[in-house]
């Protein structure tokens, strides 16, 4: 039997939109609440260190307001440890961070950085933070991701999404068949698995339907869809897709 499935709802991209007009609408926290309103077990919210969208203003409200667990996105910098360790939020999601991207490009490279991550892990594991490390599906970084201390890894259905967009399916297929390797393997070390990035109505069932997925995030798309139906009825429909594919 499949474990059971939980929904993340990232709201990165309302906050992106309030900025772009530089003013207070739309609020990301009107969002999050509508948001667990409308059945998401969680809302994640990625702080960049150039605050192009979520501010830390944001993360303030948002841990005082929330019912459901905050799931920190972060990449790891002292500056973001220590706002960390001040909000001590349920979850802690490491991510590769760079200024010049749109969006997070790939998954951290653990083996190469494992000795720093572990270190940067402990205290947040201590302050009672589930960590969470983005990476692609490789079993090397998967194993270097256990060794690190991690208590989850979230795997990055990226390429597959966009392997499907461009309708090159054999090569969706193959990137398939490695998440849910990767999946199947990083249960067997201990890690809970969580999946996410470029997910929408058209490519989240396959992935909802591996046993070993504890939880789906996703924040562009639900955001995006949201525009044409309301933010409720996107996620209704989002949880009905994966709730089929779980059957």
């Amino acid at each position: 039997m499949p474990i059971e499935q939980r929904l993340g709802v990232n709201i990165d991209h309302v906050a992106t939109l309030r900025n772009a007009r530089g003013g207070t609408y739309p609020d990301p926290l009107r969002a999050a609440l509508l948001a667990e309103a409308g059945g998401a077990d969680g809302i994640t919210a990625h702080l960049r260190e150039d605050r192009r969208h979520i501010r830390d203003a944001d993360i303030d409200v948002l841990m005082g307001a929330l019912s459901t667990p905050l799931n920190f996105e972060m990449a790891a910098t002292e500056e973001m440890q220590a706002i960390a360790l001040h909000h001590k939020p349920h979850a802690v999601c490491l991510v590769p961070e760079k200024r010049e991207e749109r969006t997070t490009e790939g998954g951290l490279d653990v083996a190469a950085d494992l000795d720093r991550l572990s270190d940067f892990i402990a205290p947040l594991a201590d302050a009672g933070c589930r960590v969470s490390l983005f990476v692609a599906a490789d079993e090397r970084q998967l194993q270097a991701s256990a060794q690190a201390g991690a208590a989850v890894v979230e795997l990055h259905t990226g390429a597959y999404c966009d392997f499907h967009a461009a309708g090159n399916h054999p090569a969706a297929e193959e990137e398939l068949l490695r998440i849910a390797r990767s999946a199947r393997f990083a249960a067997e070390l201990g890690l809970e698995v969580h999946a996410g990035h470029g997910l929408s109505y058209e490519t989240v069932s396959p992935i909802a339907a591996l046993p070993e997925v504890a939880e789906l995030n996703i924040g562009h798309f639900l955001i995006g869809e949201s525009v044409f139906l309301g933010l409720g009825p996107a996620i209704a429909e989002m949880r009905r897709l994966m709730q089929n594919a779980r059957r």
